[in-house]
């Protein structure tokens, strides 16, 4: 484990206090649970930026979409409860 000196202003220093000790926490305990909780948070933003990065190629690739329309009535349907066939992509003009 390393160290790693970070300087709170008194008023976030306050805050982190009170919220630590709401949680059980401790002071130290809390900042870790809040930097691993962003650290965590970048790195999903990062996968899903790529994946969407990855799926907007193969839309310009192939030119495959689902139409608003299907999606949507796909959607409406699941959320009735309703078993609904998974739209598929094909060129849509």
């Amino acid at each position: 484990m390393s160290t790693t000196t970070i300087r709170l202003p008194e008023e976030l220093k306050e805050r982190v206090d009170k919220a630590a000790e709401r949680t059980g926490k401790t002071p130290h305990n809390f900042i870790l649970d809040a930097i691993a909780e962003k650290a965590e948070q970048e790195e999903l933003k990062a996968d899903f930026e790529a994946e969407a990065g990855v799926r907007f190629s193969r839309i310009l690739e192939t030119g495959e979409t689902i139409s608003w329309a299907e999606m949507r009535r796909y959607l409406k349907d699941r959320m009735q409860g309703k078993d609904a066939a998974i739209p598929v992509a094909s060129v849509n003009s």
